[in-house]
């Protein structure tokens, strides 16, 4: 256990916020256990004592300037998926002293706003979650110094811009390979859309997991479209009515997934004994559905956490090694895949 001098109480959030270290490896460090890095264990400690060393005050909004303000962009409806990244970067920011200028709803879509974002009065640095942008936009707003993160990329980010996002190819391979053990050869694939990095990057993982198999990815079964519960449903019932249909469907997020058990319930399929049906993100959704989903877990607050950690750096004039992060997801296995129906 690592020594706790008297001080402000400081948490795991905290430190993780601080370093940029997962939460589950700093609770590693200060509870002395194995499996950790020496620098890493170092770091940790390190920022332990640091913050444990400052007045309290310093977490609190009242004390906030205008010069320390980020700039918060998500031109979406904040659902549990952008909420929860939104309202992540938002809390580790406050534990920064940063003010957030949030702009959120699907209406700026259509304003401009980065190119006058170096020039605005109390604004030191933005995070940008998946920027509707064009990626010269992005390297324009790089070229003149203003320091910026990119949350899960629409586009294949320049070089030089820092990002952060999640294993899109390895989740989506680590599902489609959990469906293909399950005696699944006819997949289908319910994509998202097909100009984002994301849709791109799933829907190759899912290619890949099938061609270990011996099966070349079909065409026919794939349907790509907006990851909504409306598409999903719509999308499954194009490939559900297929004079021979697919004994699993592997969905590009958990709501068109919920779309799709929609679309399996209107034609009495059961499920998964009829069909299997995946998701990704795990957001609450899954949880709610009956069976619940089977899905890739998407490390939404840590990407946050992250992007707050890299800005931070870059406004302080840090230099940053490590300019594009990529997190590990995880596959949870739940009720609504089984295996593949014989015949």
């Amino acid at each position: 256990m690592v020594s706790r001098p008297a001080g402000r109480r400081v948490t795991v959030r905290d430190i993780a916020a601080q370093t940029g270290v997962s939460i589950a490896t700093v609770s590693r460090v200060l509870n002395g256990r194995a499996h950790v890095a020496p620098e890493t264990r170092e770091l940790v400690q390190h920022a332990a004592e640091q913050l444990r060393a400052q007045p309290s005050r310093a977490r609190t909004s009242q004390h906030y300037t205008g010069q320390d303000a980020v700039y918060l962009r998500c031109p979406y409806i904040l659902t549990d998926y952008f909420g929860l990244i939104v309202s992540s970067i938002a809390e580790t920011l406050a534990l920064h002293g940063r003010a957030v200028i949030l702009d959120a709803g699907t209406a700026g879509q259509q304003a401009t706003v980065l190119p006058s974002l170096p020039s605005r009065p109390g604004v030191a640095g933005a995070i940008v979650i998946l920027p509707p942008e064009a990626g010269e936009q992005l390297a324009a707003l790089r070229a003149r110094g203003f320091p910026f993160v990119v949350v899960d990329p629409r586009t294949p980010p320049p070089r030089d811009i820092a990002a952060v996002s999640a294993a899109h190819f390895a989740g989506a391979r680590s599902v489609t390979a959990h469906l293909v053990q399950l005696g699944h050869r006819r997949i289908g694939m319910i994509a998202g859309p097909p100009n984002w990095l994301a849709g791109q990057a799933r829907l190759a993982g899912h290619a890949s997991a099938l061609a270990d198999a011996g099966v070349l990815h079909s065409p026919e079964l794939t349907r790509a479209g907006e990851p909504t519960v409306p598409f999903g449903r719509h999308a499954a019932g194009e490939l559900l009515d297929l004079p021979r249909r697919p004994t699993a469907l592997a969905c590009f997020n958990d709501k068109t997934a919920v779309g799709a058990l929609a679309a399996a319930a209107e034609r009495g399929l059961r499920v998964p004994a009829d069909l299997s049906i995946s998701g990704f993100d795990d957001i609450d959704l899954a949880q709610a559905t009956s069976p619940m989903l089977t899905t890739v877990r998407q490390p939404l607050a840590e990407m946050g956490r992250i992007a707050v950690s890299l800005l931070i750096r870059l406004m302080e004039g840090h230099r940053v090694d490590a300019l594009h992060v990529e997190l590990a997801t995880e596959l949870v296995e739940r009720g609504s895949t089984g295996p593949a129906p014989a015949g």
